[in-house]
């Protein structure tokens, strides 16, 4: 069974809540998906944090990494902005991808942030940042059929 397939059953298992905060686990060999609903209905669902993580990538190279995030940039083509890498820390060894360009209005700036890390951790936040003050998570709205396949395309760019 895929990682999607278990998060689908993951999904089914949780019901519909708003308001409250519901941890979704899901587990494959290789492979865990942790996420923080805020929000799941019939159609879509709100989360604040979304992690695949895998051992195949706990040794990875940066330029293991760099084809990771190449590969993620390529997929998520569906998302509200387009995801491109920004910054690379070879110290660290991690690569931080944004929405290039980031969604504006008024005054205030909304993106994605996907950070690829050795160690097998691939993430995905939504934030945002009104000018003079400090970001904030921002609980990223997806439909169901969207969330499955943020999924499946993160645990495809990390094999």
């Amino acid at each position: 069974m895929s990682l999607a397939e278990e998060a689908k059953k993951g999904l089914a298992g949780l019901g519909t809540f708003g308001g409250t905060s519901h941890r979704l686990v899901a587990t494959v060999p290789d492979e865990r998906l942790e996420c923080e609903l805020t929000t799941l209905d019939r159609v879509g669902c709100e989360f604040t944090r979304f992690v695949v993580s895998t051992d195949r990538l706990a040794s990875a190279t940066m330029d293991e990494l760099k084809r990771i995030s190449q590969a993620l940039a390529s997929r998520l083509t569906y998302l509200l902005e387009p995801i491109k890498p920004i910054e690379q820390d070879a110290e660290g060894c991690v690569i931080q991808m944004r929405s290039v360009p980031p969604q504006r209005e008024a005054d205030v700036t909304s993106y994605y942030e996907v950070l690829v890390r050795r160690g097998g951790e691939l993430s995905l936040c939504r934030w945002a940042k009104a000018s003079g003050d400090a970001r904030q998570p921002l609980p990223a709205q997806v439909t169901r059929e969207v969330f499955l396949r943020l999924v499946g395309d993160f645990s495809a760019a990390a094999r």
